[in-house]
């Protein structure tokens, strides 16, 4: 059994500092200028900040977002900015500097005592670091030493699969297709990337159902839908631009329904920062006609129930159906309308923790739509049977054939900016033999053809000592992955370990028995190599590809751009590599020409790439051509996940973000739309589920979670706050709550480790 005692709060709690109360006030709106003045004020950038977000990052000027996957406005929209795109940039640009100086001055061992935030707030990074275990500290290093210590290890392993090669969704394009390029080159798939752990289920689903791991919606879609359903996600904190999509479709008149276990702010209502008068005029605009609050792990039974309910109204309406599409464009119908009719009501209403009426309301909105659009994220994905989840989804927008139409089709909301263009540019561990013929005949490779190593089997092998060199390129690792104390453990069991990052995180402390920190530039700065400055793309969340440029002055001249350190491992690794290396730095217009030829869909890639907005990647499936075994979409018949506790005392814990953080960087230990105050280490839980097991408002409780093996893992002295949400469930922070989450447990669909399928067991605190 293992057992954290209040891990990572980021700041001073006391009796008298932390606070709950009910948010009632809109999204966004006054809330977010007043903390974005707050943030711009703190790092000392109230007119610098500004100035660059006006400024960058696109070619023509605008602001792209280096945080959130979120696409650009189509019409342009210079001001398309939010809070926390704000918070990411103002938090890169910070004058405060992580140098020689600071690292001479504090052990590892010191640091390790340090929270998460006053890690990072140290400031940037400003040249490479190097462990030294005789004084217990980072010592500076030359680049080419960094690069030949690298590759003197990666030469000495017996196999190539024993190196991992993991990735953030912070790397662009180009260096995405550096990274696996070398990756494959040197020897290995061992490409496991943050998709492991978020979308990795959606991928897998889409590409079941419609031959594409992608969703086929588009930013158009959203302005032309007639009924959005939002499943698993706080919209507000995390894609908060999407409020702008949910108030321009209230206003002509479309229905949304958010399903969540918790009434999020995003389905209340809000004040878009960029739409002055209604600033002005404190004029806010819902931003939902229905709220679910489903049961954690319940939205498959949630979907199936609404479909159940709209073949019952085809008995009588054909026109409740597509008929046309169903016959046209799609293979296993008969199939899912009998397991659809075979399900009772009492079950659906188990499983979801609504009530027929409840499911019924929804799928009268469903039906009566024309043009139907559903998005989703993790709430749905982090489960056990998130790919049947997901699949279940395009069932029921098969049912009504939308997909393929104007308003309408699947649309998962992606986290980091790149996340979906690392995947689509070759981070993949389970490379297709397609993918792997084109990019030998472009690049001259022969590139292994065994799957690789993913997230969880990552941590598992360096664990055990079959995987000695671990490369981590952006990201937090020791604080993303789950089971924190086994993945501490993975990594302090490598001979080497080596993180590219812009600032100070845990990851560099947990570290293995030779450690090197290489800084890179951010995206926010100016990138000049040989052919003068650089430009790099992304991809957003809807297959959408665009330019970005830094214009900022780089925080240190000492560090390299995320293409140019790939390119020093690869020629210090592969010294008889044919591979263009330097050729690929000097110009990133190069790197696109070659990926033209190795990725499907980037033909003419130079030249698209520099249109005013970028171009889209096609999607067939949008076009009904359906890349899958029948050549048709596919209908899915899978069998009703049981999500009810049989013991009473258990409750079913999810993680999540605050509104005060992106991913693992924590900006403050305050949550706005959830009214806390000074405060990550808690519990939220339903107020009757507090009553039963003698736990009152704020006081400290243990909470004990079991794994399928049976094992136990402990998280004491957590404060437990009353929270709107389904009995039997409860909700907490991540990272601090990945303790909780056994290496051991993911799923056996998606390989995801259960971030939103804990269980867990809460009693009032022995220290308390």
């Amino acid at each position: 059994m293992s057992e954290t005692v209040n891990p990572g709060g980021d700041g001073p709690e006391t009796e008298a500092e932390w606070s709950q109360k009910d948010y009632h006030h809109p999204s966004a709106g006054w809330g977010a200028a007043m903390s974005v003045a707050r943030v711009l004020g703190t790092e000392h950038a109230v007119v610098s900040g500004p100035r660059a977000m006006l400024k960058m990052n696109h070619e023509n000027g605008g602001f792209d977002c280096p945080g959130c996957a979120w696409p650009d406005a189509v019409d342009g929209l210079k001001l398309d900015l939010c809070e926390n795109g704000v918070k990411h940039v103002v938090w890169e640009m910070t004058p405060k500097r992580a140098g020689r100086e600071f690292f001479a001055q504090h052990t590892v061992t010191e640091l390790e005592s340090w929270t998460d935030f006053a890690l990072e707030d140290v400031g940037r990074l400003t040249e490479p670091m190097v462990y030294d275990a005789a004084t217990d500290r980072y010592v500076p290093l030359t680049w080419q030493a960094a690069f030949d210590l690298i590759a003197d290890q990666l030469r000495a392993l017996d196999s190539p699969n024993q190196a991992s090669f993991y990735t953030s969704g912070r790397l662009s394009n180009e260096a995405t297709f550096l990274y696996q390029l070398f990756a494959r080159e040197y020897g290995t798939n061992n490409l496991p990337d943050c998709s492991n752990m978020c979308h990795e289920a959606s991928g897998r689903a889409l590409q079941a159902a419609l031959g594409t791991g992608k969703g086929t919606a588009d930013l158009r879609d959203w302005d032309n839908a007639e009924a959005i359903f939002v499943l698993g996600v706080n919209a507000a904190s995390n894609a908060p631009r999407m409020l702008t999509a949910l108030s321009d479709a209230y206003r002509r008149g479309a229905q949304i329904v958010h399903i969540n276990p918790l009434v999020e702010a995003a389905a209340g209502r809000t004040i878009v920062p960029h739409e002055f008068v209604d600033m002005a005029l404190f004029r806010s605009t819902p931003t939902s006609t229905l709220n679910l609050q489903v049961r954690v792990g319940g939205d498959l039974a949630l979907l199936r129930g609404i479909a159940k309910a709209v073949l019952e109204e085809a008995r009588t309406d054909r026109k409740a159906l597509d008929e046309v599409f169903l016959e046209r464009y799609t293979d296993g119908f008969a199939a899912y309308r009998k397991i659809c009719e075979d399900t009772d009501w009492a079950d659906l209403e188990r499983q979801s923790g609504l009530t027929e009426a409840d499911i019924r309301r929804a799928a009268t909105i469903y039906s009566q739509s024309r043009r139907t659009l559903i998005s989703w994220c993790l709430g749905v994905t982090q489960h056990e049977h998130g790919v049947d989840t997901v699949r279940e989804l395009v069932n029921l927008l098969l049912l009504r054939g939308n997909i393929g139409r104007e308003g309408a089709g699947p649309s998962p909301v992606r986290g980091h900016s790149n996340v979906q263009g690392n995947r689509t540019c070759g981070i993949d561990h389970r490379p297709s033999a397609t993918f792997l013929d084109r990019l030998a005949t472009a690049c001259g490779i022969d590139p292994p053809r065994e799957p690789g190593l993913d997230t969880v089997r990552t941590i598992a092998a360096m664990r055990d000592g079959s995987v000695k060199v671990f490369v981590g390129m952006g990201g937090n690792f020791a604080l993303a992955a789950p089971d924190t104390a086994a993945t501490g453990d993975a990594l302090r069991s490598c001979e080497l370990t080596v993180q590219v990052s812009t600032k100070l995180n845990r990851s560099h402390l947990v570290h293995g028995r030779q450690a090197l920190i290489l800084p890179c530039l951010g995206r926010t700065e100016l990138d000049v190599q040989a052919a003068g400055p650089q430009s790099v793309s992304v991809e957003d969340s809807m297959s959408m590809v665009h330019l970005s440029i830094g214009r900022k002055r780089p925080a240190s001249p000492a560090l390299l751009s995320e293409p140019a350190i790939i390119a020093g491992i690869a020629q210090a690794t592969l010294p008889a590599t044919r591979t263009p290396w330097s050729e690929y730095v000097e110009d990133y217009d190069r790197i696109r020409d070659i990926m033209s030829k190795a990725l499907d869909g980037f033909e003419d890639f130079n030249r698209r790439v520099r249109n005013r907005l970028g171009f889209r990647l096609r999607q067939p499936a949008r076009e009904l051509v359906f890349l899958t075994p029948s050549g048709r979409a596919e209908f899915s018949t899978a069998d009703l996940p049981d999500v009810v506790p049989t013991d009473d005392d258990v409750l079913i814990l999810q993680t999540m973000r605050s509104h005060d953080q992106w991913n693992t960087t924590i900006y403050s230990d305050n949550d706005r739309y959830r009214g806390v105050k000074n405060l990550r280490t808690l519990i939220l839980m339903n107020a009757a589920d507090m009553s039963a097991r003698g736990i009152g408002q704020g006081d400290l409780v243990d909470i004990t979670a079991t794994a399928r093996d049976g094992s136990t893992r402990v998280l004491r002295e957590y404060r437990a706050l009353r929270y709107d949400m389904p009995r039997g469930n409860a909700a907490g922070y991540m990272p601090e709550m990945n303790v909780l989450v056994a290496a051991t447990d993911y799923s056996t669909q998606s390989d995801q480790p259960l971030m939103k399928n804990i269980r867990v067991r809460v009693a009032p605190s022995r220290q308390g």
